[in-house]
């Protein structure tokens, strides 16, 4: 197990309002922290979609993981990951993603490690890909290409057994979202 004094030098969770101008999201935890991986929502809206940027993609790349999608395109949400936060566009206009104004808005920000990937090569039953590690916090964003054969095995640069995993098949629609957690069996229910 890893001792962490303090958590906010990994993950931070931040609050804020839309002015309807781009803008420069600050985190406000004890540390500063220059996020790799963003998940944000607008809180007040039940009509916007949850989006995820990260630094291994790219700040022109997103998911939206409340929806089945393929990774879309777009340069109008997050345009830079800066050293404690980052910073946002008004978006497509609509007052649901990010800088709109008046909305209400919650982001968790996660640190990898500052855009620095390591690339895998094919070999065996490794699959290729890269991962952005930060085995302090146990955290990995991890890209990887599938040959939908069983036994694949994928690096995450952790070093120990993850206990928690996020798939999202990224080149294709009508793919779910797979999640897995140590504590399930295979089956969904939790182990005692």
């Amino acid at each position: 197990n890893t001792t962490i004094d303090d958590p906010s030098a990994h993950f931070q969770t931040t609050l804020w309002t839309g002015t309807a101008q781009a803008m420069t999201i600050t985190n406000l935890g004890n540390s500063d922290l220059q996020p790799d991986l963003v998940w944000f929502k607008r809180r007040d809206s039940a009509n916007s979609d949850h989006r995820i940027q990260d630094s291994t993609r790219g700040v022109t790349k997103y998911l939206t993981p409340d929806q089945d999608v393929a990774d879309a395109t777009y340069s109008g949400y997050i345009t830079s990951f800066n050293s404690d936060g980052f910073s946002i566009a008004v978006g497509d206009g609509s007052s649901n993603y990010g800088a709109g104004g008046g909305g209400a808005y919650v982001s968790w920000n996660w640190k990898m490690n500052g855009g620095t990937k390591v690339t895998v090569s094919a070999s065996g039953t490794q699959r290729a890909g890269t991962y952005q590690a930060n085995a302090t916090a146990g955290q990995s964003i991890i890209t990887f290409t599938g040959n939908n054969t069983d036994g694949a095995t994928v690096a995450h640069g952790l070093g120990k057994k993850p206990h928690f995993i996020i798939i999202k098949r990224r080149d294709a629609s009508n793919t779910d979202w797979r999640v897995w957690h140590h504590r399930l069996w295979q089956d969904g229910t939790a182990r005692q």
